[in-house]
């Protein structure tokens, strides 16, 4: 009988492989000797992990990132039933992202959300081009712990900024914390605008994420 540790790595390698099958022949393995909530978080998250480093190194492209995520949404739904009460639906946060108004540029934003769901999260993804009014009432709508906003061209930074002053106008800017991202925005960026983090890329954003809201 494979060890523990050889279970989570075929868990890993199943969904890096983005295939479905192999997935789910790896969980119904791994639960003779594993707790669901296991693997899931040492097997089948790490794997997806992994999924966000090849993309961002260029050896894997979104068309795969999303089969992996299918394929792990599968596998932690096999699982479901195994878990304690009550943990199938315990999400880590409510997370809001879009990219700002004037912007139509989508992959990398697609892909930060894909792989905050595969992390836990309970995530609205509100589209391209989406104008500033947009985020804080989809906020207030999902009673959102996190905005996340996605810029891909120093145009449309300010774009950013202009969410987290609305925020404060709202008067939710204590409740709701605020990640930026995209090609040109920097850390020293988010610091000048007051936003909680920057992420530089998808594994970052779920790092930084569950830093705030854990």
């Amino acid at each position: 009988m494979a060890t523990k540790e050889e279970l989570i790595q075929e868990l890993s390698e199943a969904v890096v492989s983005c295939k479905k099958d192999a997935v789910l022949a790896a969980v119904e393995k791994a639960k003779e000797v594993m707790e669901p909530a296991e693997i899931i978080d040492k097997g089948l998250s790490a794997g997806m992990n992994q999924v966000g480093i090849l993309f961002e190194r260029g050896k894997l492209f979104l068309p795969h990132v999303m089969m992996a995520a299918d394929a792990m949404t599968a596998g932690v739904k096999m699982l479901e039933a195994g878990l304690p009460a009550g943990t199938e639906s315990k999400k880590l946060g409510v997370i809001v992202n879009g990219t700002v108004e004037g912007d139509v540029h989508d992959i990398g934003k697609s892909i930060v959300s894909t792989m905050l769901q595969s992390s836990g999260f309970e995530v609205y993804d509100i589209g391209r081009d989406v104008p500033v009014m947009n985020f804080i009432e989809k906020a207030k709508e999902v009673n959102a712990d996190m905005i996340g906003i996605s810029a891909l061209m120093t145009t449309t930074l300010q774009g950013q900024k202009d969410v987290i002053e609305l925020l404060k106008e709202e008067g939710l800017r204590s409740k709701v914390k605020v990640m930026v991202g995209g090609a040109p925005a920097t850390q020293a960026w988010a610091n000048k605008i007051g936003a909680d983090c920057y992420a530089e890329n998808a594994s970052e954003a779920v790092a930084k994420a569950k830093e705030l809201l854990l």
